[in-house]
């Protein structure tokens, strides 16, 4: 299955605050909103969400073609994404615009926050599917862009007649309603966390039954409590997986959204899938940074045999390593 993955493109700033965000939000002054972090320390990395989700499944053995803008600082990034095994013809360069910058700050327990400068995935607008992918792939991915892109992307993929899985994850709080629904009806596969997929209810006005009617799969992360997948009238419950340590959750997301698709391009079941994310997932979190871990397939695949039963699915793994 030839995947294409369309997102930002960004470098991460990541940030520790060693006490704690709570602490500092007063409820009878939230209207006067007023604050500021001294953080303990702080690491540029290579980030976005396209990059993130493809680095993961370039990792278990596919090669996603990567469809965004990057700008005038991208040629390193785009060198180390090639060596990765990922296909960045899909990227357009902007040479008069830095590449998009997240900076996020991560609290004593684990919370968030954060900013994001659009940069030149503000013009991702301008890309086509027809130009970059053609009929060429199998599936595209909607991951979080600049909003007038995922709306495009998601109207050309209707129009080929090609499947999509849909994630407006972080871009849930900046898209309307109207644009939101016209995602989600015709999805192949919905994937949000459980906060923006009550944001998405609101913002919609649609239910859960509502939107089960109009994707072919809804999956929901919970965090420290694993996954759900809503697919053909059962519910299916994901584990996480222990990690050997906690470094960072920023992108942990994004780890389990490379292993799902790694299941679906191999035409595994849907908890098999789901597994394969959450041992993916876990791999972020133990390390500083959404495309610093690293593992063979071999070393993926035994330990994912140290929580789960595979019945031998994930062997064609293995196969040509």
């Amino acid at each position: 299955m030839k995947i294409a993955i369309t997102g930002s493109i960004a470098f991460d700033y990541l940030m520790t605050y060693p006490g704690s965000f709570r602490e500092m939000l007063i409820e009878t002054d939230l209207d006067n909103l007023s604050v500021s972090f001294l953080v303990d320390h702080m690491s540029r990395h290579r980030g976005g969400i396209g990059p993130n989700i493809a680095y993961t499944l370039a990792l278990l053995g596919e090669r996603p073609l990567l469809v965004g803008t990057a700008g005038q600082d991208f040629a390193e990034f785009r060198a180390f994404l090639d060596e990765a095994g990922i296909d960045t013809r899909g990227v357009k360069r902007y040479d008069d615009l830095f590449t998009a910058s997240f900076f996020v700050t991560t609290d004593r327990d684990n919370n968030q926050i954060a900013t994001f400068y659009g940069g030149a995935m503000l013009r991702a607008g301008e890309q086509r599917l027809r130009d970059t992918v053609g009929g060429e792939v199998d599936l595209v991915v909607i991951s979080p862009n600049d909003p007038g892109a995922m709306q495009n992307f998601a109207d050309e993929c209707k129009q080929m007649g090609i499947p999509y899985l849909y994630d407006p994850s972080q871009q849930v709080a900046r898209v309307d309603g109207e644009t939101l629904a016209k995602g989600v009806d015709g999805a192949h596969v919905l994937v949000v966390n459980r906060y923006e997929y009550s944001a998405l209810k609101n913002k919609t006005g649609y239910s859960h039954e509502d939107i089960l009617s109009m994707a072919g799969t809804v999956i929901v992360t919970e965090g420290e409590e694993g996954s759900r997948i809503y697919t053909q009238g059962e519910v299916i419950k994901i584990p996480t997986v222990p990690p050997l340590a906690i470094k960072d959750p920023t992108g942990v997301g994004d780890g389990y959204r490379g292993g799902l698709l790694k299941g679906l391009a191999a035409g595994w079941p849907w908890e098999t899938c789901g597994r394969v994310g959450a041992l993916a997932a876990t791999y972020v979190l133990e390390q500083v940074g959404t495309q610093n871990h690293f593992y063979t397939r071999q070393e993926f695949v035994a330990r994912f045999r140290q929580h789960f039963d595979d019945g031998g699915l994930l062997d064609a793994m293995l196969e040509n390593v």
